[in-house]
């Protein structure tokens, strides 16, 4: 059965904060809210925590995982951010933007895309989510907690605790996050591509 934890949405708790962080260094599985809506969480190098994120959304082998970073510099650590893409990524940050790029060889393989090894990454604007991952110290490997045949993803832990109590470890209250996921800017090909519109905004990639 899951914990709830009870995270203050502007002024989070170190004590409960560590408590999350310290669940997903002993290979936990958490739900935690984001800018966006709610994601399930794990630390990079747990393998089973993929396995399981995998098999709660029903996903595949060319999803992309998104690692959620604490700031700029980390972003830069595990994906290769190029000259010519740096001004708007680090504009458009931190926010509900998630950014495919190529991952660098800090990222394990198997949250790589197959073919492209490449991934998503991102900066949450979002002061719970952006304090666990500063807990971690590392980026947390992250999916939108979007359940199969469902239209949007959760966005309150009480849907989450009702839905999936049974198959994560814990499960972070603190505010209600938006329902829009992120809007996708893949960065992997020469041009700059929207693959998914959403939260943010996307017109200086249109026309």
């Amino acid at each position: 059965m899951a914990t709830l934890l009870n995270i203050h949405p502007e002024n989070p708790q170190n004590r409960l904060i560590e408590q999350a962080a310290q669940a997903l260094r002993d290979g936990g599985l958490i739900a935690y809210p984001t800018d966006s809506c709610y994601a399930l969480g794990c630390a990079l190098d747990n393998k089973a925590g993929i396995e399981r994120i995998a098999r709660i959304r029903q996903l595949d082998s060319k999803h992309h995982y998104t690692l959620m970073c604490h700031d700029f510099a980390q972003l830069g650590q595990f994906v290769n951010v190029g000259n010519s893409h740096f001004r708007t990524i680090k504009s458009m940050t931190p926010g509900p933007y998630t950014f495919i790029m190529k991952a660098t060889k800090e990222v394990p393989r198997r949250m790589m895309h197959p073919k492209k090894h490449s991934v998503g990454a991102r900066i949450p604007q979002n002061a719970t989510a952006l304090a666990l991952v500063q807990a971690m110290g590392e980026p947390i490997l992250s999916s939108t907690l979007l359940m199969p045949g469902d239209e949007d993803p959760l966005n309150r832990a009480e849907d989450v605790m009702d839905r999936l109590a049974n198959d994560v470890d814990i499960v972070i209250e603190s505010g209600v996050p938006g329902l829009v996921p992120t809007s996708v800017i893949d960065f992997t090909g020469g041009e700059p591509d929207v693959a998914r519109v959403g939260a943010g905004d996307v017109s200086r990639f249109e026309g």
